[in-house]
């Protein structure tokens, strides 16, 4: 099995034609933070010179994009400093020294607001940094602000009643996807070299799809997620994760190695290693173009085949794989993300508002079902570890899985239904393909791989074994090796 390469290139930071190509006299808020990292530690730069740039390209676009809740400009620009201060004296800067990054407001930020979008939350601020953000802080990376989010986190579109709605930098009439969609905005359009998201049903990687970036949702405690609001505990353990997005899969993996390790605060925390895989002999990248609940836009099914047939051409061995343990997954993710989701949520903020919210409100409109007893979410929690079992077993000689990330490209604002391939397809049930990894606990990552017919991007999904994070982004590597990418955004070219 020939295995793609992780280290990276002077030139672009990935060894590959880049999605996002740039010049040496291109701004800095063009370069991938690997190059960032270089350029710093090289002398090109200063980390002031770099953060100075992106805080500039903020003060340029969000007013376009409406991407975040705060810029926390003075802080920047003083952390920049005092790290141009300290290497002077020889210090080391770290393996993200100068690169600026941005945090989606549901992840506390020493000082800045963490309201998750509500009003039940008006006000509120972090008095200490989340883990990840204190690791990000020590690897050197600079933290620019905080980004917008779902109201509540319950949404595949990023609107709230506290900051307003994020539009797409690609199309302001349609979303950059949610939870995280200011974190993939700001990202896309250069605010930021990359930042950490949250995903408990595809909010991760559905806004790094809709808007033409990377994500990577880990591994349940492989970045603690200590510090998320609402906390990563209980049955929101084995959904809610903390992870990356970045604009080239190689920055995924230099922001994934800064901030994965053990935390004893984190209830699914693991001593393993951040790069360790369980041996697969003669293993075969498996895939598949479209789940028959949740039909997929001719060009999304062509991204699936264009992805399989890079990774075909770098070597690796690939065959149509279908897991049926898929077919149940959803259902389960329903129990515990909506209808265990719908109950914290109703004792907040009443049921009224909680049902209001998007994944909520589509799912009580769809999935009618007998209120939640203890014995059904027992019962649940159980069929969810023997389908996970199952899944495995499946994956013994496929331990990776390429997808799509959802039905269609970025849909436009408000929308809650669409017709594809002469089906009608929910708003949930469009996201199905994010669902999976969320209930059997599994890494997914996101590349994008060509444009729509109408011009927006569209990604590719990358599943695999628990703890198996290094799999994932070696075959995620190889797909963007052998795509042509998708560019930078309208707003940004």
């Amino acid at each position: 099995m020939v295995r793609p390469a992780l280290g990276g290139d002077d030139r672009t930071g990935s060894g590959t034609a880049m999605p996002y190509t740039f010049a040496m006299a291109s701004p800095p808020w063009m370069w991938p933070a690997r190059r960032l990292v270089a350029a710093v530690a090289a002398g090109e730069l200063s980390a002031v010179e770099v953060v100075g740039a992106h805080l500039d390209r903020i003060a340029a676009v969000d007013r376009h994009l409406n991407a975040f809740v705060d810029v926390d400009a003075d802080r920047a620009v003083g952390a920049a400093a005092a790290q141009d201060q300290a290497a002077a004296r020889g210090l080391p800067r770290g393996p993200l020294g100068g690169v600026p990054v941005t945090i989606k407001s549901a992840i506390d930020v020493e000082g800045l607001r963490c309201e998750t979008g509500s009003p039940s939350r008006l006000g509120m601020r972090a008095t200490a940094d989340a883990v990840v953000v204190a690791r990000l802080r020590a690897a050197g990376a600079i933290v620019l602000g905080t980004t917008n989010v779902a109201e509540m986190l319950m949404g595949y579109e990023t609107v709230n009643p506290l900051h307003g709605r994020t539009v797409s930098p690609w199309d302001p009439a349609r979303t950059p996807g949610g939870s995280s969609g200011g974190e993939s905005a700001a990202i896309a359009a250069g605010c930021s070299a990359g930042g950490i998201g949250s995903d408990g049903g595809g909010s991760i990687r559905v806004p790094a799809h809709f808007a033409g970036i990377c994500g990577l949702k880990p591994t349940p405690g492989r970045i603690p997620g200590t510090g998320h609001q609402p906390a990563c505990l209980g049955p929101f353990s084995i959904l809610g994760v903390v992870g990356p997005m970045a604009r080239t899969v190689d920055d995924l993996v230099l922001l994934y190695r800064a901030t994965a390790g053990w935390d004893a605060t984190d209830p699914m925390a693991t001593p393993l290693a951040a790069d360790a895989t369980i041996d697969a002999h003669d293993w075969q990248v498996g895939w598949f173009e479209a789940h028959p609940d949740a039909p997929v836009t001719a060009d999304t099914a062509a991204a699936v085949r264009q992805a399989v047939a890079a990774l075909g051409a770098q070597g690796l061995a690939t065959a149509p794989c279908r897991p049926a343990a898929l077919d149940r997954a959803g259902a389960l993710w329903r129990v515990f993300f909506c209808e265990v989701g719908g109950q914290v949520l109703g004792e907040v903020l009443g049921d009224g508002a909680a049902n209001a919210l998007p994944i909520l409100a589509a799912h009580g409109a769809q999935h009618a079902t007998s209120p939640l007893t203890s014995a059904r979410l027992v019962q649940a929690w159980i069929d969810r570890d023997l389908l996970r079992a199952e899944l495995l077993a499946a994956m013994a000689t496929h331990p990776i899985l390429v997808c799509p990330v959802t039905s269609t490209p970025a849909f436009r604002h408000d929308e809650r239904g669409w017709a594809v391939d002469g089906m009608n397809v929910s708003y949930l049930d469009a996201m199905l393909y994010t669902q999976w990894a969320n209930v059997l606990g599994l890494p997914a990552a996101v590349v994008p791989v060509r444009r729509s017919v109408e011009g927006l991007p569209i990604g590719v999904q990358v599943i695999g074994r628990p703890y198996e994070e290094a799999r994932v982004l070696e075959v995620a590597a190889a797909i963007e090796r052998g795509s042509d990418g998708v560019g930078w955004p309208p707003l940004a070219a």
